[in-house]
């Protein structure tokens, strides 16, 4: 992490406690967002500078740290306070700019090593997992990955919500779903495109002027005409699979007229 080791060599001196080192650390993330340090405390003192540098007795506390920091650009300050609470650090950040407050628990012994406080090459633990933490929840989004978004923003082109030339509100949409496959159409060019289902009987074709009540499309009532038909056809006379146009109803024949065909004699007396 450039940067990083020569800072902390510069501070390894005055390290008295894991929690200096992880304010440090801390310190080091807030410089690479765009800030530098003013000084030490809540408020202000003459001759303060912007430095990338911790100030003199940053960690005259163990139990409260308290920084602050300017942008690069000089539109907005932060305070960063650290409260020890047992074995975790406490952090708080406030951006004066947008009164912006954030917070993060952060359990010392998970990234620093306490029996290496002076040796740089050992005393930072899981150095990655800390930086993802810092920048998801504490930290502001470094200056220039927001200008560079805002440009981005700027240069993007507007969404165009004109409508197409060929747009008509009052055109009713087809009933048929987009995915459904289209008509199977006769090729009007094949031999028995006209007339096809007459000519060639046996095609599989639809229509056709030869009509096979049993072949109708309508349920059937389970009548088999080469079975024979009683007093009409013997068994046989029609064979199995083959067109049959019934002349006649199936079934017995009614002996006799209908008893309501014709009129009783006299069906106009009032007093029958």
């Amino acid at each position: 992490m450039a940067g990083l080791e020569l800072l902390y060599n510069c501070v390894s001196s005055s390290v008295t406690s894991p929690q200096d080192v992880l304010v440090c650390f801390v310190h080091w993330e807030v410089v690479k967002s765009g800030y530098k340090c003013l000084g030490a405390g809540d408020e202000p003192r003459d001759g303060e500078k912007k430095s990338e540098l911790l100030p003199a007795a940053w960690n005259a506390s163990k139990e409260l740290y308290t920084l602050r920091y300017r942008s690069n650009d000089d539109k907005s300050n932060l305070l960063l306070k650290a409260i020890t609470v047992d074995s975790t650090v406490i952090f708080n950040l406030m951006d004066s700019a947008t009164d912006k407050v954030t917070d993060l628990t952060i359990t010392v012994s998970d990234y620093v090593d306490e029996a290496n406080l002076h040796t740089f090459e050992s005393v930072f633990k899981n150095t990655e997992d800390l930086t993802k933490k810092l920048k998801s929840s504490l930290l502001p989004a470094a200056k220039g990955e927001s200008s560079e978004r805002k440009e981005r923003r700027e240069r993007a082109p507007a969404a165009d919500t004109r409508p197409s030339p060929d747009h008509d509100p009052l055109r009713i949409p087809h009933r048929v779903p987009p995915t459904a496959h289209p008509p199977n159409w006769t090729d009007p060019m094949a031999p028995f495109a006209a007339g096809g289902a007459d000519l060639d009987p046996f095609g599989g074709r639809p229509g056709g002027m030869i009509v096979d009540p049993l072949r109708s499309g309508f349920p059937r009532s389970g009548f088999d005409p080469s079975g024979g038909i009683p007093g009409v056809l013997p068994p046989g006379a029609v064979p199995p699979g083959a067109r049959f146009d019934p002349f006649g109803p199936v079934g017995r024949r009614r002996p006799g007229p209908d008893p309501d065909h014709l009129p009783p004699p006299g069906y106009d007396d009032m007093f029958m």
